[in-house]
């Protein structure tokens, strides 16, 4: 029975205060996220690993968490000379140590002259420490074959997601039929549907061509654009490029097909490439820009980088490149932000959360606000700014460090490329599950056939099929992996992300198993 207002004090006297926070009071937009990377079946997954240590038995003696893309978590070594510039600058008392390499130490003690007190632990700027952005300006512009990169229009962020959230914040205005539409790919990296949910924002789906190896076709741009505009204001384009959860890699004429789509339909460009991994070497001297205020890192004349693309024949263009190459009017006027971050690739770091987006043709006064918006939470973690560094500026042929990096880097992307072509050659193999190549990125997206009477038995349990899956194949096996409903699919048709990380010793048996499993589920609900 609710309280009249005079009896609230008397509530509180007899200890029956009412709660001031409970799902009905607290803000509805939160009530409507969903992020199914961490979803239920992860926290079953918790449960289960709980389970094994306190003795329960299980028909598996441990749980694979093939859900998340988190590298070293699955065992992928961290890469030597990054961990020992960090560390330098955690503990500059380490610079005294001749336990660690003297293009170590230079890197470090540079970081650190550009530190408020010399110190990791002070505050950088909101934007991100200045050294720090004048080197991944560099990087831009080696990755880009010349093409200017200025410092000013770069923002360190902790991890790619938290500057695609800024993004989304400056974009969403509007109410009812004017509200901010953000067209989104489908399947997608729940990030977006989550973000979108949270600033009650509208999202607006596009289809990637399943066929056609996750294909982006314009057509359908325009035709979730067109559908879109009858109920909201779609101001925003969202490209994954790599591919998350699908992998695919877009091609140069795909990316200059959407870059005009995006500027005939006046839509704001944010190119997702933290899959495409950092570069393997270092390209061209940079043309001529603003001079920057640190002096630069000698960098290699090798000119690698597609660390993350794996398919024969697949190569990754950024869109900034693209766009620039397209010249007027495109070059000069189409608005664009592009994320990156260490988390993924051969880097691995995804807990240091390390990242940045660059802006292009944004509107001066409205990056103004946006350095108002990121001076509220103060500045991104320092150690993921250090990595960051190094990851787009990585050890010379002519340093001590050389060798010894490039022999891990190569390692790692080797055993990607492999794990990348065995997951798609078992799968399909296995009848009632179909996988695309796996161009570049870390995630395969196999599309799974279920029997009717598995899709029923899913719906009287209130679930999706999917997950019914998926939840059966954690339980039975101990493989974590997060059903395509949580990333969006067409309609009657049923997929699941898994990504590529375990080592390979741990994911031929996981695929073997996977495989097995679907024949048994498929005969148990035929």
């Amino acid at each position: 029975m609710a309280l009249r207002t005079g009896d609230h004090g008397q509530a509180a006297t007899n200890g029956l205060k009412e709660k001031v926070l409970t799902l009905d009071t607290m803000n509805p937009c939160v009530r409507k996220v969903e992020y199914a990377v961490r979803g239920p079946i992860v926290l079953r997954a918790l449960e289960l690993e709980q389970e094994l240590r306190q003795g329960v038995k299980k028909p598996f003696t441990e749980v694979i968490r093939a859900n998340i893309g988190d590298a070293q978590a699955m065992g992928q070594t961290p890469i030597t000379f990054l961990r020992q510039v960090l560390a330098l600058c955690v503990h500059p008392d380490l610079l005294n140590s001749p336990d660690f390499p003297d293009d170590a130490k230079r890197r470090a003690e540079r970081i650190l002259q550009a530190c408020g007190g010399h110190s990791l632990g002070a505050y950088s700027i909101s934007s991100g420490t200045q050294l720090i952005r004048e080197d991944v300006a560099r990087y831009i512009e080696r990755r880009d074959g010349g093409i200017p990169a200025d410092p000013n229009n770069i923002f360190l962020s902790t991890g790619a997601s938290d500057a695609i959230v800024t993004l989304l914040k400056l974009l969403v205005a509007g109410e009812g039929r004017t509200r901010t539409g953000v067209l989104i790919p489908i399947p997608q990296y729940p990030l977006y549907s989550a973000a979108l949910a949270e600033l009650s924002a509208v999202q607006v789906d596009y289809y990637l061509d399943e066929e056609r190896a996750w294909a982006l076709d314009v057509a359908e741009l325009r035709r979730a654009l067109l559908q879109a505009r009858d109920h909201c204001r779609p101001r925003a384009l969202c490209i994954i490029n790599p591919g998350n959860p699908t992998g695919q890699v877009q091609t140069r004429e795909c990316i200059e097909a959407v870059i005009r789509f995006a500027f005939e339909e006046g839509l704001f460009l944010l190119a997702d490439e933290v899959l495409a991994g950092a570069p393997a070497g270092r390209g061209r001297r940079a043309a001529a820009r603003a001079p920057v205020t640190h002096p630069a890192v000698a960098r290699p004349p090798v000119q690698v980088y597609q660390d993350n693309v794996y398919a024969e024949g697949s190569q990754f263009h950024s869109f900034k490149k693209v766009l620039t190459e397209m010249g007027p009017p495109y070059a000069a006027r189409q608005e664009l932000a592009s994320f990156h971050s260490v988390s993924k690739g051969y880097m691995g770091e995804c807990g240091f959360r390390g990242g940045y987006v660059e802006l292009v043709n944004m509107d001066a006064a409205v990056q103004q606000q946006m350095q108002k918006l990121r001076s509220v939470r103060l500045c991104p973690p320092t150690p993921g700014q250090v990595l960051l560094d190094v990851a787009v500026s990585p050890p010379a042929p002519s340093d001590p460090s050389f060798a010894q990096f490039q022999a891990e880097k190569r390692a790692v992307l080797a055993e990607l490329a492999a794990k990348a072509k065995l997951t798609e050659q078992v799968f399909n193999e296995t009848p009632g599950i179909r996988c695309n190549p796996v161009q570049g990125a870390m995630y395969s997206f196999p599309r799974v056939q279920l029997p009717p009477r598995a899709v029923q038995r899913a719906q009287e349990l209130g679930l999706a099929p999917d997950m019914f899956f998926c939840l059966r194949l954690l339980e039975e096996t101990g493989i974590c992996v997060v059903p395509g409903s949580g990333f969006g699919q067409r309609e009657g048709t049923y997929h699941f992300r898994m990504t590529i990380l375990p080592p390979m010793e741990k994911l031929r048996p996981l695929l073997e198993t996977l495989s097995q499993f679907h024949a048994k589920f498929t005969r148990e609900y035929s």
